[in-house]
């Protein structure tokens, strides 16, 4: 049985074409990829890349100013951080809980509208495996170009579960008995008619979308459509901690708000939605409202 693509570059000694990272004292990262005969240099001098290839991951280097460096593949949450960029990046701590809450499983046939730089096109190809089915819609071309590069990038090549189209979804979604669809963009509610017959009945939709503005006319709209079940909406912030001896506090700086992520679950042709027993906070509806799509309403 074949190894699954890219896994061959995530072990074994350093060879050439291998991304590394490099962690200086002060643990800053540095990544390049290896090519014989050539030089790392710094402004703390300089080593021959040919010390690391056939070395074992987790080899410390010295340049010619004495100063010793870590190397070590880049993790994916590292590489997507470092990886050129077209658009902003899906940050990993929200890739994670797109991954868990959308329950991208291997062998998932999943639709993503809005490429960007390639960043969750690279988490969820690793997700579904090969025996999967990710196929991304990217509206911009420049976009879609950068997004192929970081992927490819990444897994040494083409991956084989990806398809990239440029376009917009709604008018491109050919797509059926889809499982996941991952929408991010900047009006997600357009998609939703396209997103409701490409899903299978139980499929999950997942939306990240930036401002409260866009998550509230998102919600109000799969409550509207009528095919899914009531969408959950959260947003998570990640803040590291600080520990040496007795001194254990958090970090001055932290990842804080980056995206708001909703998900909302297919029902089968012809069942409504039961009805919501919780009671909106008064005023949530002024007399004035007359639903997300009327003219006027939040995100026009």
């Amino acid at each position: 049985m074949s190894e699954p693509t890219g896994a061959a570059r995530r072990r074994g000694p350093f060879k050439v074409g291998d991304q590394v990272q490099l962690t200086d004292p002060k643990g800053r990262h540095y990544t390049f990829t290896l090519e014989a005969g050539k030089n790392f240099h710094t402004h703390k001098g300089s080593f021959p890349h040919d010390e690391l290839i056939g070395a074992p991951e987790g080899s410390v280097v010295r340049t010619t100013g004495n100063v010793a460096y870590l190397a070590l593949r880049p993790l994916l949450p590292d590489y997507v951080l470092s990886m050129p960029r077209g658009a902003a990046v899906v940050y990993p701590k929200d890739a994670g809980q797109i991954l868990a809450f959308a329950d991208i499983f291997p062998g998932a046939r999943v639709v993503e509208a809005g490429v960007g730089s390639g960043s969750l096109s690279s988490f969820l190809l690793r997700a579904i495996g090969d025996q999967g089915m990710l196929h991304s819609y990217e509206r911009r071309e420049d976009f879609a170009e950068i997004a192929q590069a970081n992927v490819e990038r990444y897994f040494g090549g083409p991956h084989p579960a990806w398809q990239l189209t440029v376009g917009d979804l709604q008018d491109n979604l050919s797509d059926t008995d889809v499982d996941r669809v991952i929408l991010d963009m900047l009006a997600p509610w357009e998609c939703l008619e396209a997103v409701s017959k490409a899903l299978v009945p139980g499929g999950i939709l997942c939306c990240y979308v930036a401002t409260t503005t866009q998550l509230a006319r998102t919600v109000e709209s799969i409550r509207e459509i009528g095919c899914f079940n009531e969408p959950t909406a959260w947003e998570t912030m990640i803040r590291n901690w600080h520990i040496e001896g007795l001194a254990v506090r958090p970090d001055h700086r932290m990842i804080g708000h980056t995206g708001f992520l909703l998900t909302a679950r297919r029902l089968a042709d012809g069942v409504e939605p039961p009805m919501r027993r919780r009671r909106p906070a008064k005023g949530a509806y002024g007399e004035d409202y007359a639903g997300p799509n009327a003219d006027g309403a939040a995100g026009r």
